[in-house]
C-alpha cells in the first residue's frame, strides 16, 4: 500500500482515537448533566450510555483501521468495506456540524470541529478513494 495512503490513515485514525478518548471524559468537563433535570434519571442513563457508546465506536474504528493496514493480513475488500464504513461515520459527523453546529460557546471553537471532522473525513475518503481505484497487481 502506499505510503502516503498510510500516512493519512494513520493521521485519520490517531485523530479518531483520540475524539474517541477525549469524548470519555466530555460529559464531566462540560457539565452536561447540569443542564438536564436531575429526576430525569432515565434521560440521563441514556445520555451517558450514548457517549460511552459513540466513544468505543471512535476508538475502535481508529485502531481497526490501523490493524487492517498495517498488519498487512487483511485483503482489499475488507479494507474497502471497513474505510466505507468509517467515512460514513465521519461524513455524517460532518454534515451535522454543517447543519447544527456545535461548539457556539466559545468564539472560534465550531469553525475549528468544523475544521477537524473536515480533515478526519478527507483523510479516509482521500484513502478509500486511492484503494478502490489502485490497479490490482496480479
Amino acid at each position: 500500500m502506499n505510503t502516503k495512503v498510510k500516512i493519512l490513515l494513520m493521521i485519520g485514525s490517531s485523530a479518531s482515537i483520540g475524539f474517541g478518548v477525549w469524548h470519555i471524559f466530555v460529559p464531566r468537563l462540560w457539565k452536561w448533566y447540569s443542564y438536564i433535570d436531575p429526576n430525569a434519571t432515565e434521560l440521563i442513563v441514556a445520555v451517558r450510555a450514548i457517549n460511552v457508546f459513540f466513544s468505543l465506536s471512535l476508538v475502535l474504528f481508529g485502531v481497526l483501521n490501523l490493524l487492517f493496514i498495517f498488519n498487512g493480513n487483511a485483503n482489499r475488500f475488507s479494507i474497502i468495506a471497513l474505510l466505507a464504513a468509517t467515512c460514513i461515520l465521519w461524513l455524517t459527523r460532518l454534515v451535522v456540524q454543517v447543519i447544527y453546529p456545535q461548539g457556539s460557546l466559545y468564539p472560534g471553537l465550531q469553525f475549528g470541529m468544523l475544521a477537524a471532522f473536515t480533515l478526519v473525513s478527507l483523510s479516509y475518503l482521500v484513502s478509500l478513494a486511492y484503494i478502490v481505484f489502485e490497479k490490482k497487481i496480479g
